[in-house]
């Protein structure tokens, strides 16, 4: 490698106070070193934008360290081996990375999966066999633990966690109902994935097309959101019933002392108690040795139809901030992904 190879990449300019800004990133190149013995240089072809970068943008106690000022944006990546001195890897190797928002990367190889690309198109691997897959997964199974002939609600659920989350509910034999932001995303739901019922939770009237959807109760609630929507669903969770907690979108611009009203704690507390509520946040990672099950069982959910998935693709590292900022308010339809290299 020669000092002609430049990245370009996106930086966090300042933390964030509320809503994320244009101004929150900025866009730089800088040359690479020389490789290392056993290190590989990688050329970003694909960059996932998902709703847990706000919380990264933040420097409050969380499950993972803040992004620094200055430093790159993280982000899950697919990438292609431009050159190596690591026997592992070759150049034309396509991996699963942790390169960030930046066009080329350096790696020991650690932490790298290698992808086929004729197994599945190279992007999957950020979506419905990626991250946002197996979360969908390992909630769903461990805590929502599902029985045909539930309900199971679904938030968020035209987005790249909560579609799978619906149609592997449908697999494993529940009613699926998908609460979504607009007509075009509930018809979706129900028309192409096959969900039992959608409900727009900007309509007027969202709490009782909630209530008319769900007229035995909710027994699995599958919680994205937060906000009004947990409002809507509160009331209606049955005895037993099961919440993985996987994001909370509608709160990751809120400062640390924010507060929506009166204290909803108590009323929570007691519902915990007199229902038999079970209400558990999780991360994926901590279901890790489950991910050989996933693959093979995803895998052949996609070849039978079962399982269906949509992307919202993104041309140009430049572009990642604002596309950013639009999944933070919902605009995107299916699991957003920045494009960096053609393939």
């Amino acid at each position: 490698m020669t000092n002609q190879t430049v990245t370009t990449r996106i930086v966090l300019a300042s933390r964030p106070v509320g809503k994320p800004v244009a101004a929150s990133f900025r866009l730089e190149r800088e040359s690479l070193r020389e490789l290392a013995v056993g290190e590989i240089l990688l050329e970003v072809l694909y960059l996932s934008l998902d709703p847990y970068m706000r919380g990264r943008m933040d420097d409050a106690k969380s499950y993972a360290q803040p992004v620094e000022i200055d430093g790159v944006m993280e982000g899950g990546t697919v990438a292609r081996v431009v050159k190596s001195r690591n026997t592992e890897y070759a150049p034309g190797d396509i991996v699963l990375s942790h390169s960030g928002w930046q066009s080329h990367a350096i790696s020991n190889g650690a932490g790298l999966r290698k992808l086929d690309p004729n197994a599945a198109s190279i992007s999957t691997a950020l979506g419905i066999l990626g991250m946002p897959g197996f979360t969908a997964y390992a909630g769903l199974r461990n805590i929502g633990r599902p029985k045909a002939g539930e309900t199971l609600v679904v938030a968020a659920a035209s987005g790249a966690v909560g579609s799978a989350v619906g149609q592997i509910g449908k697999i494993f034999g529940t009613r699926v109902v998908g609460i979504a932001g607009g007509s075009d995303k509930c018809g979706y739901l129900r028309d192409e994935l096959g969900f039992d019922a959608a409900i727009d939770h900007r309509a007027g009237d969202f709490q009782a097309q909630l209530a008319s959807a769900c007229p035995d109760g909710i027994d699995i609630y599958f919680e994205n959101v937060g906000g009004h929507v947990w409002k809507a669903v509160f009331p209606l969770l049955n005895d037993f019933a099961r919440v993985p907690v996987c994001g909370l979108i509608a709160h990751y611009n809120e400062g640390p002392s924010a507060s929506d009203g009166p204290d909803q704690l108590p009323a929570v507390m007691r519902a915990i108690l007199r229902k038999s509520l079970t209400i558990r946040g999780f991360i994926q990672r901590e279901f890790a040795d489950q991910r050989p099950d996933f693959y093979r069982e995803a895998e052949k959910w996609i070849a039978d139809g079962r399982l269906r998935y949509k992307e919202d693709i993104v041309d140009g590292l430049e572009n990642a901030p604002e596309a950013f900022l639009g999944l933070l308010e919902g605009r995107n339809f299916g699991k957003l992904i920045i494009r960096v290299a053609r393939e």
